[in-house]
């Protein structure tokens, strides 16, 4: 096989951008990357993260996945609009309790999230179906497996983001082309850095005091110490990413994150529900100190797999 384009979308900072540079620094230079961002007056941390890949294996180009002529106009600029691997990584956050959320923000989640990935996916599949050949990368969350508390509107974008996948795969198939769903835990990003701390300074004037006061004192603290134990970094999460590229029979679904895996793994094991349900309750509302326990195990897993690596 010989030297793959792939469009990388949302790379201005995080996930997006440590991408973009793990593709375009390949030893094997098996990529020509084609990474792009909303805002160009963004690209200086790319462009340094790049460095001598710049304007060899990596080029930089404006694309708006709110935007179908964006996408179009970006896609025409390719010699024969080849992309080989699509990486859907543009994202937004938001986390805080329901009643604090306008109907209005909602729907600007789900435009970048949900509908800018069906966006490009519509743009970029007939070329792919043409040439019987491609690959279809999304970054998805473990939050489109299992909701989270106080994430039911992220949460629900991704899980659009899997439904869409995971039913597309199967035609996806029958033209040779490659789906596949990144599924990252906690990832210590600038992105979740501006989430947090716009829930920090968030009006919860529109919940009852006991729901902003769970935000607070609960919530809060407890997805500090959840990043602080399991987050990985964008970078370790992009080395997955290539791994999933290259792989020759690639999976539907893979989670970048084994320490989490049990987590989700609840999901599974009691097709009810209330399993996955009645833990993350206890452990919230009812066992702090199992919770702290949990994540001590977990933190000292984390740097004993870190020694092995």
């Amino acid at each position: 096989m010989g030297t793959r384009r792939v469009l990388v979308t949302g790379c201005s900072s995080g996930i997006g951008l440590a991408v973009a540079a793990r593709l375009a620094k390949d030893e094997l230079r098996r990529f020509k990357v084609v990474a792009t961002m909303r805002d160009l007056r963004k690209r200086g941390p790319l462009e340094k993260a790049a460095g001598d890949s710049l304007n060899k294996t990596l080029e930089i180009k404006e694309l708006d996945a709110c935007c179908e002529e964006s996408i179009r106009e970006c896609v025409n600029s390719l010699p024969d609009r080849r992309v080989d691997v699509l990486v859907n990584n543009a994202g937004v956050g938001m986390i805080g309790p329901l009643e604090c959320q306008s109907i209005a923000a909602m729907k600007e989640l789900f435009d970048t999230n949900f509908f800018g990935l069906a966006r490009l996916v519509k743009e970029l599949l007939p070329d792919m179906k043409r040439r019987q050949s491609g690959h279809i990368v999304v970054m998805s969350s473990v939050m489109g497996i299992q909701g989270l508390l106080f994430n039911d509107v992220y949460s629900a974008s991704k899980f659009a983001v899997e439904g869409f996948c995971e039913s597309l795969a199967v035609q996806a198939m029958k033209f040779n082309i490659k789906t596949t769903l990144v599924e990252p835990g906690p990832v210590v990003t600038e992105f979740e850095r501006k989430v947090y701390e716009e829930a920090e300074k968030m009006d919860l004037s529109g919940a009852d005091e006991e729901t902003a006061k769970i935000f607070r004192e609960i919530y809060l603290p407890y997805s500090k110490k959840v990043f602080a134990s399991l987050g990985q970094t964008p970078e370790e999460v992009a080395e997955q990413t290539v791994k999933v590229i290259t792989a020759k029979e690639p999976p539907l679904r893979h989670q970048t994150n084994r320490l989490y895996m049990p987590m989700t793994a609840l999901k599974h094991a009691d097709p009810t529900g209330r399993l996955p349900l009645d833990t993350f309750y206890k452990m919230i509302f009812k066992h702090d100190n199992v919770f702290n326990a949990t994540l001590g195990v977990l933190r000292l897993l984390q740097r004993r797999t870190g020694k092995k690596q």
